[in-house]
């Protein structure tokens, strides 16, 4: 049985790298000091086509160094989870439990590096050079299941999450982790059953949880199924409002929370959220602009792209009355929404998104889009035939630049060559053509999540 996740560039690497000093052409600008990070599944042993999931391969980060114009290294490392460890013949302590290298996110928090996974298994912390350090509970202070999906409060810098597991039954995980790396709050939320929560949006008084209709599915994981969180036509969908608990104090932190009824559908990725707040000082409404899918996973159980098409759509949610009107903000097909997160939980006017220019079983054909969420304008990067890219990350010029002043890296995969390259292009000029581009000698798979951490 042939497996779509096994094939092309998302086929698995099979080994670890360190290559010293990249061809770059053009310059790179001189402000990005620090390291592009991007995590994603490569199993080390290979998987059964049959019964492989996308979600589920090892986790490998890759990542970039660049300093002073130059691109000093580019690595690849497996998490060292107790699987790569056997698998790789290393040793691993003899009362270590089996446990899962995350392959979703990687994010530099505190001054130390995380690599992430949502549904129950730990962060593991990582050196600067993407060594494992090995599992982290944010120094003791983690108990369980964390999230691939933090959200960093610009004003606070406080990651904050919704946590996920099959064994907590009806109820998640709010979590607040301040500026040293500790958990400073933990709020239990009651759900309607298990459900799967990829992400979460952050407004600045509230935490959003999306109790959506992919559940987990006893008589599936009962059957063998190893990723058995399927659709449910039977789960009632609605969004949670929590009150949020940080340093600002703008809420009270044992408050109700506000549940609203949706149409079915499913969200892996907000692109933003923020709050209206009428005269009296109230919110009155809560703005989400998130990638909405009509449905997921009940079909293909190899990965989410069995689907359908998801839209970018606005989601103007009301608070007193409890409704939820939708506008479309994008007739493209794209997944992967990303902003100036300086503008987290606040309004912004431009955010992007990775395109598939290409069709249904075309062949592939990426694209980054820019979107003027003020304006309801879009503008198409686009990137060729044969191309393939990771989501786009904006990094600001300067802490006090203009939204949009400011560079999008995105790591992109060459048909032609079999091999990736990092193209950096100024926001302001998208479709100009990259300022520069680091070529990598190797093809880095198609994956998850990464970011741009700067060295300070």
């Amino acid at each position: 049985m042939s497996n779509p996740y096994l094939a092309g560039n998302f086929a698995p690497v099979t080994e670890e790298v360190t290559i010293a000093d990249l061809e770059v052409t053009g310059s790179i600008p001189e402000e990005l000091t620090g390291r592009y990070l991007r995590n994603g599944p490569n199993p080390v042993v290979a998987p059964d086509p049959a019964t492989y999931h996308w979600f589920l391969g090892d986790g490998m980060v890759h990542g970039l160094r660049l300093d002073g114009g130059r691109a000093r290294w580019y690595r690849n490392r497996w998490i060292r989870s107790t699987g790569v460890l056997d698998a790789l013949g290393e040793p691993r302590a003899a009362d270590r439990p089996d446990d899962f290298g995350p392959n979703t996110n990687v994010i530099g928090h505190a001054g130390r590096t995380f690599a992430l996974v949502e549904s129950g298994p730990v962060p593991y912390e990582l050196t600067d050079e993407l060594d494992t350090v090995g599992p982290a509970d944010f120094d003791g202070t983690l108990d369980g299941a964390y999230t691939a999906h933090p959200k960093r409060d610009p004003l606070t810098g406080e990651l904050h999450a919704v946590a996920y597991h099959w064994a907590w039954g009806n109820r998640v995980e709010v979590t607040v982790v301040d500026g040293s790396g500790r958990v400073t709050h933990r709020r239990p939320v009651e759900t309607t059953g298990s459900p799967m929560v990829h992400d979460m949006s952050l407004t600045e008084r509230f935490a959003v949880v999306y109790d959506l209709p992919v559940v987990f599915d006893l008589d599936a994981a009962m059957a063998g199924s190893t990723l058995p969180y399927n659709w449910s036509d039977d789960y009632p969908p609605r969004i949670g409002f929590v009150p949020r608990a940080d340093m600002t104090g703008v809420a009270d932190a044992a408050g109700d929370v506000v549940w609203v009824d949706v149409d079915p559908c499913f969200v892996f990725h907000p692109m933003n959220a923020h709050d209206v707040v009428g005269a009296d000082g109230r919110v009155e409404s809560v703005v989400l602009d998130v990638v909405r899918w009509g449905r997921m996973f009940d079909r293909g159980h190899q990965g989410p792209f069995e689907s359908g098409r998801p839209e970018l759509v606005r989601w103007t949610v009301d608070l007193v009355r409890r409704t939820v009107s939708a506008a479309p903000l994008s007739d493209l097909d794209l997944e992967f929404p990303r902003v100036d997160e300086r503008r987290i939980g606040r309004p912004c006017r431009f955010g992007y998104t990775a395109v598939n220019l290409a069709g249904s079983g075309g062949v592939a054909h990426g694209g980054i889009a820019r979107h003027d969420l003020r304006d309801g304008t879009v503008e198409v990067l686009d990137l060729g035939a044969g191309a393939g890219q990771n989501e786009a990350v904006f990094v600001a010029a300067s802490p006090d630049a203009d939204e949009d002043d400011g560079w999008v890296l995105c790591l992109t995969y060459g048909a032609d060559t079999d091999t990736s390259r990092l193209e950096i292009r100024h926001a302001q000029a998208l479709t100009d053509g990259p300022v520069a581009t680091v070529h990598l000698p190797v093809r880095v798979p198609f994956g998850f999540h990464g970011n741009w951490v700067p060295d300070s």
